[in-house]
């Protein structure tokens, strides 16, 4: 690469590094320093040129210290002893291929806010309602008066990737059970999504909290219209948008409640646009969060990777809705990780009541055992033996003596190796 490159390249470089630190001072970015160090930057990437680089340094500037902090630098990156200025590079990278990206695809965004706008809108982040791996969210309202939900994506997670496959994903949908992008920010390391604010949250918190109360307030009526509203917003993104978009990370935590309970899928960080054409999609590296990856996702053994798994995740949060528990005992030895699903099979099979922790009238028990049989259709081992969300959703439908009672799956799930989902 020319020096005349890798000028540009070092100058930004060093503007990314001054705009996510704010104790650089402004008169850095003017002085002869920040000269300096641009001619390491190209030192670095460029050790032919590091004699031409002295020799311009001694011959034009008299100051000997300046040129020993330039050598100290150059040399403490050749040694590997500061990764700094490497840092800044790979960082100042991924930028420019965001930017890249938000320009190529400038027709489909939404409104892009600067970061003293964010909060604003937040009230300096004053109210937090959810944190997950790739950053925290916080409530906050636009300036005309609506409530938005402001995501903060974690510097260190993904590298850009989860930006762009969230704001790639989600700026194709237009959905009632998809969550609705309002805007966005990208400033420097600085990266923010805003979205609508669902006043009921996650669903998540119905499931697993065992205070009567919160229990009450999702009948199972409630359950049944979640459970058909997700399949449709899946049935969507699979059949729906122009470009197919697999989402790879349905749970409980990633479906938002409005007001009246309506669900909406939601983080798209881990998503995966395709062409409807391609049934089965290349992926290099395992994603999702144990006990609702598809066996096919962390072991291609039992067949390719495609639409289907997302099915198989729907229908691990499925039974985990009938169950009013998590599915897997995550601090289980090696047996049996996925108990409830063995156990609600039995039941099943002996027609007997399929929530654990109550009995339920003729109505209840009929809603129960029809998300039941759909969940283990959606939870078979290989993915041919899965439905398509559009069948789920005809099955969730039909009259119930219409299901089959489907085979016993090979219930297993990945090992520890496969770490749990950086999505909040």
């Amino acid at each position: 690469m020319p020096i005349q490159g890798l000028n540009k390249i070092a100058t930004l470089t060093l503007d990314h590094a001054t705009s996510c630190c704010d104790l650089v001072p402004i008169s850095f970015c003017q002085s002869s320093f920040f000269v300096f160090c641009k001619l390491a930057i190209i030192a670095l990437f460029l050790p032919s040129a590091l004699n031409k680089i002295i020799l311009i340094l001694t011959a034009g500037v008299g100051s000997a210290a300046m040129v020993a902090l330039l050598m100290c630098i150059i040399i403490c990156c050749y040694r590997g002893k500061s990764s700094i200025l490497v840092k800044f590079w790979f960082k100042t990278k991924n930028d420019i291929n965001i930017e890249a990206f938000l320009k190529d695809h400038g027709v489909l965004l939404q409104k892009r806010y600067k970061f003293s706008e964010i909060k604003k809108i937040t009230n300096s982040f004053k109210i937090k309602v959810g944190q997950g791996g790739f950053g925290a969210v916080y409530k906050g309202k636009l300036f005309n008066g609506s409530l938005v939900a402001v995501k903060i994506l974690n510097a260190s997670k993904g590298n850009g990737e989860d930006f762009i496959n969230e704001v790639a994903s989600i700026t194709r949908t237009s959905h009632v059970n998809v969550v609705n992008l309002l805007g966005f920010c990208f400033e420097g390391c600085n990266k923010a999504l805003i979205y609508e604010f669902m006043s009921n949250g996650s669903l998540d918190k119905f499931i697993y909290n065992k205070e009567p109360e919160t229990i009450a307030s999702l009948s199972w009526d409630n359950m049944h219209q979640i459970a058909k509203g997700i399949a449709r917003g899946l049935e969507y993104l699979h059949r729906g948008c122009a470009t197919r978009i697999l989402h790879f990370d349905i749970k409980p935590h990633n479906i938002l409640l409005d007001e009246n309970f309506c669900p909406k899928i939601s983080d798209f960080g881990l998503a995966k646009l395709c062409l409807k054409k391609d049934s089965i999609v290349s992926m290099s590296d395992q994603r999702g969060t144990m006990g609702y990856v598809a066996p096919e996702v962390w072991n291609r053994h039992f067949g390719g990777v495609s639409h289907k798994s997302d099915v198989y995740s729907y229908g691990m949060m499925l039974l985990e809705m009938v169950g009013g528990r998590k599915n897997i005992n995550a601090d289980a030895s090696h047996t049996s990780e996925i108990y409830f699903p063995h156990w609600v099979y039995n039941r099943l099979e002996l027609g007997s009541y399929l929530r654990p922790d109550g009995v339920m009238d003729t109505e209840e028990d009929e809603i129960a055992k029809r998300m039941t049989i759909v969940s283990l259709w959606c939870i078979q081992t290989f993915p041919n033996g899965r439905p398509t969300m559009s069948k789920v959703v005809e099955m969730l439908e039909v009259d119930i003596n219409s299901l089959e009672i489907p085979p016993k799956p090979l219930l297993s799930s990945p090992t520890r190796s496969v770490s749990e989902s950086c999505t909040s």
